[in-house]
């Protein structure tokens, strides 16, 4: 343990020193003896043995010194090889001397980052996988239909009747696909923007109710009330994607409650402590406040197993809330990449009296006033 005090250019000084003081005092103590007490002849040969001597132990203390040395640096070399042959997980012994143990902790640095690197490469070719082999199944089955129904009208011989259903049938899957198309876009866009977005203070109930406006023909063909109450401070973000948010989570719970539906949308504000995990598990620590947005609905609510993974592309409920909306499964996932883009954070849990209640935290700017 000792060795390790000292660098690796004081080590050698200092071993090179203790192997020239042992054999100067081994041969200066027999060249005194030889001197005053043995008979010239016999002196000089002791002088001799001696000299000798004091070369055999000074080239043993060196080639143990470089053993030591060379054991360390094999155990540096050995654990790069083993790496590069595709042993990643293997670590230098940070071991001897000071320089070889910054030169053992360098290495190991630099093989923990490549680790991360070639993990992260692998989590994203499977999510690409996994997102190619999603796509193509959410084409698969409109391609099958439109091709199903033209083979048919092909034919001939089809009763107008059957005509115009299967006409209508390539139109909803064009439509279907058309949505399929536009959306990944949209997600596109949002995950690979470049550079800052673009920022405006505003009133969260203001783009509320701006976006309540835009869905209030379809709200009333599906026979679904919506009520707003609460307000928030002002909040800087990019005001079109704050409404796609309030959008895309009524439209769903307003598919999800059919005839009769009741969906309630909240604004509030709170403090980061208010939020406990939640803000650390986002990673979002640094927030003293956030805007609070929620959006309730008395729908059936969702399956326990669907929540974790709601917000994943292509992910939908397949029980309680059923693919009754013939959509792609995107449209959380274009909510979840807006929120992230504003430094936010969303979450879904169900209500004991039924139905679904989305919360979706924007941050508000530590100059604005309090509600």
């Amino acid at each position: 343990m000792a060795q390790q005090k000292h660098s690796f250019s004081a080590e050698i000084s200092r071993r090179m020193r203790i192997a020239m003081l042992l054999a100067l005092l081994s041969c200066g103590a027999v060249i005194s003896a030889a001197v005053l007490l043995a008979p010239k002849r016999v002196a000089l040969i002791l002088i001799a043995v001696a000299v000798i001597g004091t070369a055999v132990l000074g080239w043993f203390v060196i080639a143990r010194l470089s053993a030591t040395l060379t054991r360390d640096f094999r155990g540096l070399v050995t654990m790069v090889r083993e790496f590069n042959n595709g042993d990643k997980n293997v670590r230098a012994r940070a071991q001897g001397a000071k320089e070889i143990r910054q030169l053992a902790d360098g290495i190991n640095r630099i093989a923990k980052e490549n680790q991360i690197a070639l993990d992260t490469m692998k989590s994203e070719d499977r999510r690409q996988n996994r997102f190619v082999g999603d796509v193509s199944h959410e084409l698969r089955t409109p391609l099958a239909s439109i091709h199903g129904a033209a083979e048919t009208l092909l034919e001939g011989d089809v009763d107008a009747e059957y005509q115009e259903r299967f006409l209508n049938m390539i139109i909803e899957n064009t439509e279907r696909l058309t949505r399929l198309a536009n959306d990944l876009i949209e997600l596109t866009k949002i995950e690979g923007a470049t550079g800052e977005i673009p920022l405006r203070r505003f009133r969260l109930r203001a783009a509320v109710e701006t976006a309540l406006t835009s869905l209030e023909p379809t709200l009333e063909l599906r026979k679904v009330t919506v009520t707003v109450t609460g307000e928030t401070p002002e909040i800087l973000g990019a005001l079109d994607r704050v409404q796609q948010i309030v959008v895309n989570l009524v439209d769903n719970a307003s598919r999800a409650t059919g005839p009769g539906g009741q969906i309630a949308v909240e604004l509030g504000s709170c403090d980061s402590a208010d939020l406990g995990p939640q803000v650390h598990d986002k990673n979002l620590a640094d927030v003293d406040r956030f805007a609070v947005l929620s959006i309730t609905d008395n729908g059936p609510g969702i399956a326990e197993e669907d929540l974790p993974c709601l917000f994943e592309r292509f992910a939908r409920p397949q029980k309680s809330r059923a693919r009754v909306s013939g959509g792609a499964g995107i449209g959380l996932s274009i909510v979840k990449a807006i929120v992230t883009s504003h430094a936010g954070a969303i979450d879904v849990r169900n209500v004991p009296e039924g139905g679904a209640m989305f919360r979706v935290f924007l941050p508000i700017p530590p100059d604005l006033p309090n509600y």
